[in-house]
């Protein structure tokens, strides 16, 4: 289970190029020598398509974006949620912010926030759970809002791997409800 916000921050970060083929080799990746891959389950967004109200001039502007790299991977099973514009939040070239200068609408950037991606990989952590389908769920993620299903699969008797990248130190508290981390390192 790959929550795709997490992974492909870390995969950017790490100067990979984050494509459906690309993600499929990091799903393949999670898997240890001798154990098999039932399903490789990716949850994401599509680009946020919708209106959002400038902050200063309080214009409206629409964002587009394509989900067709969603459809390629549609041969996989994977889950998506909307986006959501949340805020406006303001660049870095204008903190501290000088009292005098007029602010514009350029002075900040959108920040979107992916809305419903932990409530569908705890569903599917619990049908796993509740049909005993698999021994083991590699999760990677860094939301803590997955605890409950991964409790709840760790006492239904499957093994949960909190499956960690290169560069990445998960929050305590995920690991604290894994039975183990799974350290993989990025597909060539």
């Amino acid at each position: 289970m790959l929550d795709g916000g997490h992974v492909r921050v870390h995969a950017r970060h790490a100067g990979k190029t984050y494509d459906p083929a690309y993600i499929e080799k990091i799903g393949l990746a999670c898997a240890l020598a001798g154990e098999t891959v039932h399903r490789i389950m990716y949850y994401d967004c599509a680009p946020y398509n919708g209106t959002a109200i400038l902050p200063v001039s309080g214009q409206r502007t629409t964002f587009t974006g394509s989900d067709a790299w969603l459809k390629t991977l549609s041969y996989r099973i994977f889950s998506r949620s909307g986006w959501e514009c949340s805020n406006f939040v303001m660049n870095n070239n204008r903190i501290p912010y000088t009292p005098g200068q007029p602010l514009t609408d350029t002075d900040f950037h959108p920040e979107f926030e992916q809305k419903g991606v932990d409530m569908r990989i705890g569903i599917d952590m619990a049908n796993l759970s509740s049909n005993h389908s698999v021994d083991l769920i590699a999760l990677a993620t860094n939301d803590t809002d997955c605890i409950p299903a991964m409790k709840h699969a760790r006492r239904s008797g499957l093994q949960v791997a909190l499956v960690t990248f290169p560069g990445y130190q998960p929050v305590p508290e995920l690991l604290a409800h894994s039975d183990f981390r799974r350290s993989v390192a990025w597909p060539v």
